[in-house]
């Protein structure tokens, strides 16, 4: 309870951002967001992708913003995406160039519901302050707010060569003006390299926020990130980024990787951050293969949140993960098409079937953990193993309703009608009544 009450408390410390309605911040729920891979300027694919992925479960999407004709765009890319029923707002990436685009096309301006600003790419000496400054005041004028985000690899150089000079000089530290709070500075003396990352990162967040503030922007539309491809070096980042700022913060390995060393590795590292009260929206950046789902990275976040508790998205599958003792692959392909099944069901389903999303399924494998797990569940499988009969008892809220038997096909047909039955007649708007009364 204790620990509850101390992540409770860093949640709440953060200032609630408000982006096209969804709150980032203030103790409300953790926000799960993406990003298009699409080239924005082909409106149909970018809308149907965004759509894509706000059913799959991201309440932000963001998208790329980098020449005049993605820009040009971005007024009808909105439109048609509202025009489908998809609200989730929509972030547009800057990079270099957005303080051009955004004053060239005020329409792009208007119709995204936020900018990300990377300090270490809008400009090199004097200009770098006047173009973050002119994307600041845009933002201010169209009443939008900004997430400040810092990566390793795009850093401002300036700050390291600063770091380097202080290193070999007479100053022993890197002072920063921390927004709304105590002074921010890192000692450097004999400190590591990734110390003094650490240090530049959280200056270029830190300053770049007070200049979002001196440029018209309020308090409660700024979001900060500071990114990094390394899971250790996010964890500690972040730690003292939370110390540092009231902002709410966008968490999220930079670069995470394919299959599954993207999913380890930010797993890895927003776990133990999460679990520390530190993160107000999420976002893991999994590269896809050629061809690949972009929805995989929103059902990993929405998966990650879900397993910590932090949230709940869809219901739970509980799958046996085999041994010598589990007989074939009817388990597996059962687990396997009913995990595809639900995600399938699953927009319909929220729609008409309110706190289907806490449901529980089991399919398991073989006697030993099979009834048990099975009666755990809302709806449950125990399938045979090897020298069990042939025979697939099924458990609805612990209690034993129907054997099935069959080919597969049959067995797999007969176990989603039970599911369909079930989520009809447990999550129908009367039964939740009732449940309340």
């Amino acid at each position: 309870m204790a620990h509850d009450e101390a992540q409770n408390a860093l949640l709440n410390d953060t200032v609630a951002v408000s982006v096209g309605g969804v709150t980032i911040g203030g103790g409300a729920p953790i926000v799960v967001q993406s990003m298009t891979n699409t080239d924005t300027a082909d409106i149909a694919a970018t809308a149907r992708q965004i759509i894509e992925l706000a059913e799959a479960g991201s309440e932000l999407v963001r998208v790329t913003v980098n020449t005049h004709e993605a820009a040009a765009g971005v007024g009808d890319l909105v439109r048609r995406v509202r025009d489908e029923g998809c609200t989730a707002p929509i972030v547009g990436d800057f990079h270099y160039n957005g303080h051009v685009l955004l004053k060239g096309f005020p329409a792009c301006a208007m119709a995204l519901d936020k900018y990300r600003i990377n300090p270490g790419n809008v400009g090199a000496g004097r200009t770098r302050d006047a173009h973050f400054s002119t994307i600041c005041r845009i933002a201010a004028d169209n009443g939008k707010p900004v997430r400040i985000g810092v990566n390793a690899g795009s850093l401002n150089p300036d700050l390291v060569d600063e770091a380097m000079r202080r290193i070999s000089g007479t100053p022993n530290s890197i002072p920063s003006r921390k927004p709304r709070s105590a002074d921010y500075s890192v000692e450097l003396g004999e400190a590591s390299p990734e110390f003094i990352l650490n240090g530049c990162m959280i200056r270029s967040a830190l300053d770049s926020t007070e200049l979002a503030l001196s440029s018209g922007l309020r308090e409660d539309q700024i979001v900060i990130s500071c990114k990094s491809s390394s899971p250790r070096h996010l964890i500690q980042l972040y730690r003292d980024l939370a110390r540092a700022t009231r902002q709410p913060l966008h968490l999220g390995l930079t670069e995470a990787g394919m299959d599954l060393k993207g999913l380890v590795w930010s797993a890895a590292s927003m776990a133990v951050l999460l679990e520390e009260g530190i993160g107000d929206t999420i976002r893991v950046s999994l590269t896809p293969r050629p061809g690949g789902d972009r929805r995989e990275e929103v059902h990993a976040a929405c998966e990650l949140l879900q397993a910590l508790g932090l949230r709940t998205f869809a219901p739970t599958v509980t799958a046996c993960p085999g041994c010598g003792r589990t007989a074939g692959v009817l388990y597996q392909r059962l687990a396997e098409q009913t995990e595809a099944y639900v995600r399938a069901r699953l927009p319909e389903w929220r729609g008409t079937y309110p706190g289907v999303e806490r449901m529980t399924i089991a399919v398991m494998g073989c006697i030993v953990n099979g009834p048990g797990e099975s009666k755990a569940a809302n709806v449950g499988i125990s399938l045979p193993g090897n020298d069990e009969d042939p025979h697939c008892p099924v458990f609805v809220d612990g209690l034993r309703t129907v054997t099935l038997s069959g080919t597969p096909e049959e067995i797999e047909e007969a176990f989603r009608g039970i599911i369909d039955t079930y989520v009809e007649t447990r999550y129908s708007q009367a039964s939740n009544v009732k449940s309340h009364d």
